[in-house]
């Protein structure tokens, strides 16, 4: 499906009936990172995917994608098919996005769900080695796309998931240069979002891999004290859905219930 928004194409699409959940998909990801969670609550769910901007089939929309943009797409597709509250599970990138769409319409929010993602905003170390990355980006785009995704997954698992990183590396080329630089730079001003998951009145869930190469999980000690969140981490690296998919789906089965 398409949503014209702001002049420009969005891709996004919309599989079985029930409680709607939304699903959102990382950086360097597209909608087609779902595949296997569909194929699983289709069944008992709506399930509402996209690309976010710059991503997948969906245009690049000016020089910075904020999360506060993409979280606006989300709102005018749920409020194009009229739906009332949602279940949000937002990977990497997405859980960026799934907060700031919760800031912005709270009442809309069934439950929330951030998969090694993380509330807090960039430090400025995270900030540089974006930086970093985009000028490694404009020199040779190609080089810098199969090394980032390579180096989402835990070190001791890159032999193993072999072929799924490098089906990865086709699907995170489709990203263009533009929508790269624009996503960087839309994360490296993303504000913190803790006191807003700590002021959601639903539940919630973290989801993180014990050996996430990109996420320190000592900053979610910080997240203890915040009312109906879960924390679970569970073996792998950034790539929790790949790495460890059992226990994944597991805990989000049990999250939606």
């Amino acid at each position: 499906m398409i949503l014209e928004y702001k002049n420009i194409a969005v891709n996004y699409t919309i599989e079985g009936k029930g409680d709607p959940i939304i699903l959102i998909h990382g950086f360097l990801e597209n909608n087609t990172m779902w595949s296997s969670v569909i194929d699983v609550f289709k069944y008992t769910h709506q399930i509402i995917t996209l690309d976010l901007l710059g991503h997948g089939k969906t245009d690049c929309l000016g020089y910075i994608h904020t999360v506060e943009e993409n979280a606006n797409i989300i709102y005018e597709i749920i409020k194009k098919h009229q739906v009332k509250k949602a279940t949000l599970i937002g990977h990497s990138l997405g859980g960026y996005v799934a907060l700031a769409f919760a800031e912005l319409h709270k009442c809309l929010v069934e439950k929330i769900c951030l998969v090694n993602s993380t509330p807090f905003a960039d430090s400025d170390l995270r900030k540089e080695t974006r930086s970093r990355a985009i000028k490694a980006a404009q020199k040779n785009y190609s080089n810098l796309v199969s090394m980032s995704i390579s180096n989402l997954f835990y070190e001791k698992n890159r032999l193993k998931f072999k072929e799924h990183i490098e089906l990865l590396k086709i699907e995170a080329l489709k990203t263009p240069l533009q929508g790269y630089i624009a996503t960087q730079e839309g994360m490296k001003i993303r504000k913190d979002r803790s006191k807003i998951l700590n002021d959601l009145q639903c539940d919630k869930l973290i989801i993180s891999g014990k050996n996430d190469p990109i996420l320190n999980n000592e900053d979610l000690k910080k997240l203890n004290q915040i009312n109906n969140l879960k924390i679970s981490i569970i073996s792998g690296g950034h790539m929790s859905y790949i790495e460890n998919r059992s226990d994944f789906l597991q805990e989000i089965m049990h999250f939606i219930e």
